[in-house]
């Protein structure tokens, strides 16, 4: 990936992180959030538009529900509708300005947006906006790493700082120990210092954690970092949590593609994943899924099925360097 997985997305002024845990991230103790609507089931399985259409309705009947409110601004920023998460996100804070949750998710909109449009006065509020939603909520763990990330990759005229970074690390680590090794794993990572990076990812993998989200980061790094057996070994254990979890198709396919082997059930495997994972923040990019098949067939001697796909990633993501330079190679474009 990359959070996503958790993807981090780095302007030419500011950044965005989007490293934390998605729609299972939710954190409302401590702080007097509107809780978890029903409708959270459909979120989970990726149906945004289906539940924007049932939550506007909401919204509409009681303009004050912050439930609902806040809900939809998350559905939005998922289905990539950044103004309109903007706005929701916007609204929820408004109706619950003392809940860390709707600050925290009011931080990604801007960031989203600040990106898009190269925007210093975007970004700066999304540093604030973060800010508040630590302030509110200290044990908001996913909100402290998204700043830790924004602090190490944001210019210094916006607020970055690699000491402010490494504070909010030493701060989830005294509250987590499993997520401090996370955390200074994606700091490493961030640098790019993979061998510091690496060591911390084992420590994540010999803690065992409780919840899927750290495999599926430890496997995100090693996709980058081109060591099939570890991702392998990450995959394993995600599965003993979320046998059926969509994410393992994927990082399962990978893993055998970067070996060369078992590349007919690679291939149905990341048709799988393309057939049932939402497009979320926190799941691997459906470019990711096209860049990985137009490897296979590239390694099978395919080349216009891989060429279909390396342009099909391009069409999803046009700064994926990845199938750029494929189609270079194959003198496709």
């Amino acid at each position: 990936m990359t959070s996503q997985r958790i993807q981090i997305f780095v302007a030419s002024l500011c950044l965005f992180a989007l490293g934390a845990q998605g729609w299972a991230s939710g954190h409302a103790a401590g702080s007097p959030c509107p809780a978890q609507p029903a409708i959270s089931g459909d979120l989970a399985a990726g149906k945004y538009a289906e539940a924007v259409s049932v939550l506007q309705q909401q919204v509409s009947r009681n303009p004050r529900d912050a439930q609902a409110t806040l809900w939809l601004a998350r559905s939005f920023l998922d289905l990539g509708q950044n103004d309109q998460a903007v706005t929701f996100a916007e609204r929820a804070v408004s109706l619950s300005p003392d809940c860390s949750e709707s600050h925290f998710w009011l931080a990604r909109s801007y960031g989203l947006k600040a990106d898009k449009e190269r925007s210093f006065w975007l970004a700066r509020k999304t540093r604030q906006e973060y800010e508040t939603a630590v302030q509110l909520d200290p044990d908001n763990l996913a909100a402290r790493r998204d700043l830790m990330e924004f602090y190490l990759q944001a210019p210094w005229i916006l607020g970055g700082s690699k000491e402010k970074a490494w504070d909010q690390i030493k701060a989830i680590a005294s509250r987590n120990a499993a997520e401090g090794d996370l955390a200074r794993a994606i700091y490493w990572r961030d640098l790019n210092e993979p061998s510091l990076a690496a060591k911390e990812y084992r420590k994540v993998m010999e803690s065992k954690p409780a919840h899927a989200e750290a495999y599926f980061q430890v496997a995100d790094f090693y996709e980058a970092d081109r060591k099939p057996e570890e991702v392998e070994a990450a995959v394993r254990a995600a599965s003993r949590i979320v046998p059926r979890d969509p994410r393992l198709d994927y990082y399962e396919a990978v893993a055998n593609a970067m070996k060369g082997q078992a590349l007919v059930k690679a291939e149905r495997d990341l048709k799988t994943y393309l057939l049932k994972a939402p497009p979320r923040d926190d799941f691997p990019p459906h470019a990711s899924a096209h860049d990985w098949l137009g490897h296979i067939y590239e390694l099978r001697g395919e080349t216009r099925q891989a060429v279909e796909q390396y342009r099909f990633a391009l069409r999803l993501s046009p700064d994926n360097r990845t199938a750029h330079d494929a189609l270079l190679r194959l003198d496709a474009n």
